[in-house]
């Protein structure tokens, strides 16, 4: 594979007529080149695909596992290699890149498990006979991965596709094509038959997934990005019904109870809010806290804000790169302006950071006395700001923490037992951390509720979303 060869078709590597840069969004600079797929080399993907289909579903799961695991154990040997160019061509701090494989090796050795425990059941005998429920895998599948985390959300589409027996045909992100490229050359690399996996690079994603969608062999769709653009897909599907994982936006809510441990709450707030600088769907997006520890969790937490370290996230030094681009800054800067000019208080930041280099920098900030009506209440931020309101009683911040059109993550810290309990049931959200601010793990499923997605990506959860169910009524 050579500079620009990141198609993947038919087991082999090929390149295209037409080409596009990636940049470092730290400095604006070109780091490499990418292939620009067409539609016509979509449709010769899903081809091979469809093609594989039948061979891999009939391959062993203890086998389909094995190569899931092979690419595990090279992705931690190459672990530093990898984290570089994650770091160079997304803009995170090394060790957050570091982080993100280390958890993508995980999520292969967690779906090279799962592969063999997509279990159906027997149904106890009537007077006829008894009954079976059985899984077979569901067949080709899209997987569409964001720029954000595109190493570890690609693993888990991809990882779990393969361990239930479907060819894949993955489409990354066009600001990270290069990360995606090198981990699905490990998965290659491990032996893969021609056609069980393949990538598609391409700066026309519109193009691609068009086609593709087109085309009823493909029976499954998993998409990871704006609710905007997955309801998109949605609409485009036209007559073909197919399997869709969608997981989409977030505006998670953080809330702090007056019993909560104020250090470990402030401590998990910073890392939820402004982990890979706030591009994240799960961020913390919106804090309430509690009147009555608010001066005190908000000292804390300010600080701890003032002390993140701006820029290049592959100088080892780090705690807040670079926005990935001009479209993602302009929106911090608008609502940071919008939340100002309504009333809100700047305890931090505000600005963006000066760093002698191109890229879009933005000081992690705080902004406290946010009410509904501003637009980083109403609005998704994926970026460095936390934006805080206080609440009086349990009613009124369940109300608050729903009043939005998304349920992805929310975060509850306190320590009543049964008043978390409660929160749990009322609150419209798919994935909590409670005195966690990292809540994603293999074992989990995760997803969301409205419109933050629908169907789950890991734990148990995560495999019936890659096939399909059959019934079976016997009579002897």
């Amino acid at each position: 594979m050579t500079d620009s060869a990141t198609l993947l078709i038919d087991g082999h590597w090929q390149s295209a007529p037409a080409r596009f840069d990636v940049l470092d969004p730290a400095s604006l600079e070109v780091i490499g080149t990418a292939a620009d797929a067409d539609a016509a080399q979509a449709r010769a993907a899903l081809d091979a695909a469809a093609a594989a289909f039948r061979g891999w579903a009939d391959t062993d799961p203890e086998t389909r596992g094995d190569h899931l695991r092979a690419a595990a154990t090279e992705i931690r040997a190459r672990r530093a290699e990898l984290a570089a160019l994650l770091s160079t061509e997304n803009g995170k701090p090394l060790a957050e890149a570091a982080g993100e494989l280390g958890s993508a090796a995980r999520m292969l050795d967690w779906a090279a498990e799962e592969g063999r425990r997509a279990y159906g059941r027997v149904t106890p005998s009537t007077a006829a006979g008894p009954g079976l429920v059985l899984r077979s895998p569901v067949g080709p599948v899209l997987a569409i991965t964001p720029w954000n985390f595109p190493a570890s959300m690609l693993i888990r589409k991809v990882g779990l596709a393969l361990a239930a027996g479907c060819p894949v045909i993955a489409k990354p992100a066009e600001q990270t094509p290069l990360i995606a490229t090198a981990l699905l050359g490990i998965l290659q690399e491990t032996g893969l038959p021609a056609g069980v996996l393949q990538s598609l690079t391409t700066a026309r994603p519109a193009e691609l997934t068009d086609a593709l969608l087109a085309d009823r062999r493909l029976r499954k769709l998993s998409f990871t990005g704006s609710t905007e653009v997955g309801l998109g897909l949605l609409r485009r599907t036209e007559n073909t019904l197919r399997r869709m994982s969608l997981e989409l936006g977030g505006h998670s809510p953080a809330i702090v109870f007056p019993d909560a441990d104020l250090e470990a709450a402030a401590a998990g707030v910073v890392a939820a809010k402004f982990f890979n600088a706030g591009q994240s769907c799960i961020a913390v997006n919106r804090l309430y806290v509690h009147e009555s520890v608010r001066d005190e969790l908000l000292a804390l937490i300010g600080k701890k804000t003032a002390a993140l370290r701006v820029g290049r996230g592959d100088t080892g030094n780090t705690d807040i790169g670079p926005l990935i681009d001009e479209a993602g800054f302009a929106k911090v800067r608008r609502q940071v302006t919008d939340a100002v000019a309504s009333g809100a208080t700047v305890l931090t930041g505000g600005e963006p950071a000066e760093t002698g280099l191109r890229g879009h920098f933005f000081t992690p900030t705080v902004l406290a006395d946010v009410t509904p009506e501003m637009l980083i209440s109403r609005e998704e931020t994926f970026g460095p700001v936390l934006a805080v309101s206080t609440f009086s009683t349990e009613d009124e911040v369940i109300e608050l923490a729903n009043a939005t059109e998304y349920g992805l993550a929310a975060y509850v810290f306190g320590t009543e037992l049964r008043r978390i309990w409660r929160v749990l049931g009322r609150l419209e959200f798919g994935v909590f951390g409670v005195n966690d601010p990292a809540p994603v793990r293999p074992e989990l499923p995760f997803g969301g509720q409205k419109n933050s997605g629908q169907e789950r990506e890991g734990g148990s959860e995560g495999i019936e979303a890659y096939t399909e169910t059959k019934a079976v009524a016997l009579r002897f």
